[in-house]
């Protein structure tokens, strides 16, 4: 076990021993206070009941059958009646409430790792490379961990599409998206910065590029030459492995950045997190921005940032109006504000599967949706 006070770990018994290892969650969830052993004899009942209750559940049977066990759980809680929401904030209050529930009680399902990554366990499968990209090299002489299932399978879920990567229609290849890096699976807001009409081919700003692709478009649109800037360090190191892929290292320049580089251009793009909302995990931030935080910031700071007659693009979906975060009122309110003036806007609806389902709990809120991209000059 580690010794760094900084690092958290995990106790359990098992007999007469007391053990621990170093507890790993990328949610920051803390280290589960109770924790029993459990095996291939347990029952999925028993199991919901325990991880509802707060008990932890570490693995010591087949690794497969704890992927059973877990799917039997998530059936039991989605079996759950709902009561029906008065309004679209409350749908969305309830969904994120029960959504966090659920993610802590199927969280407490656990799993050994051995200091190399791999599971002792049998039927287990080789999740060293996952597991590397996100935590690190692994050690061999070094100490073990533990980790809950269902953040081990995120884990191989992203290095799955770190692999084959997400096909950009705009770019005629692809984007390698990082664990904890917003995917661009959603194409629409892609688009629009694939058609607006460019004020100027000679400089642009990528303010919060995650994993480039927009520099990566408009670099392929013939700006000559893109600043992206991002103060996560997965997000830099995921923009720049995919702009070298592209071959567009002698166009687009990485560099970390708290919102806006040094000087100014005459093209200023930003996908802000669209809901203005506490994410409940740093995995979340790329969609939540509490108090709009990162929105009023890109806003506040982008006359300062343009040359005469530049434009900043603000590519902003009007999810939250739908659901009471947001009024349209407030963001015109904040575009004022900030000395800004709107140009144009060009509008586009979503086409992702969650938009057409009404058995989704936002289902009125994703369908009346609309994604933009505002064009704004100073005053």
């Amino acid at each position: 076990m580690t010794t760094d006070p900084t690092v958290p770990v995990i106790h359990w018994t098992d007999g007469d021993l007391e053990l621990s290892a170093r507890w790993r969650s990328e949610a920051g969830a803390a280290p589960p206070r109770r924790v029993v052993l459990a095996d291939d004899r347990m029952t999925a009942d028993a199991a919901y009941r325990q991880a509802s209750e707060g008990v932890a559940l570490l693995w010591r049977g087949d690794f497969q059958n704890a992927r059973q066990l877990m799917q039997a759980m998530a059936r039991r809680i989605d079996r759950k009646k709902h009561k029906s929401p008065a309004s679209p904030l409350d749908a969305f209050n309830a969904h994120r409430q029960a959504q966090a529930q659920r993610a802590r009680t199927l969280g407490m399902v656990l799993i050994p790792l051995d200091a190399d990554y791999s599971i002792p366990l049998r039927r287990a499968p080789d999740v060293k490379q996952a597991c590397a990209e996100v935590y690190g090299e692994g050690d061999a002489g070094g100490a073990s961990s533990v980790v809950s299932l269902r953040e081990l399978q995120g884990l191989v879920g992203a290095h799955e599409w770190r692999k084959k990567g997400i096909e950009i229609a705009a770019l005629g290849a692809r984007i390698h998206p990082y664990y904890g890096v917003f995917s661009p699976v959603r194409g629409e807001y892609i688009e629009l910065v694939a058609r607006a009409p460019l004020p100027s081919r000679s400089l642009a700003f990528d303010i919060g590029t995650g994993t480039g692709v927009l520099a990566a478009v408009l670099a392929k649109r013939g700006v000559e030459r893109i600043v992206a800037t991002d103060a996560d360090a997965r997000a830099l190191a995921c923009a720049r492995e995919n702009v070298a892929r592209l071959d567009l290292t002698e166009q687009v320049q990485v560099c970390e950045a708290d919102l806006f580089p040094p000087g100014r251009a005459p093209l200023v793009v930003c996908n802000p997190p669209w809901l203005p909302a506490r994410p409940s995990s740093p995995i979340e931030r790329a969609v939540y921005d509490p108090d709009s935080r990162m929105l009023r910031g890109f806003l506040d700071g982008l006359a300062a940032h343009l040359e005469p007659g530049g434009e900043g693009w603000l590519i902003l979906s009007d999810f939250a109006e739908h659901l009471g975060l947001r009024s349209r009122e407030a963001l015109q309110a904040m575009i004022d504000a900030a000395g800004l003036k709107v140009i144009g806007r060009d509008d586009i609806r979503p086409v992702h599967p969650k938009a057409a389902d009404p058995s989704d709990p936002l289902y009125r809120a994703r369908a009346a949706e609309v994604t933009s991209l505002w064009r704004l000059g100073a005053k």
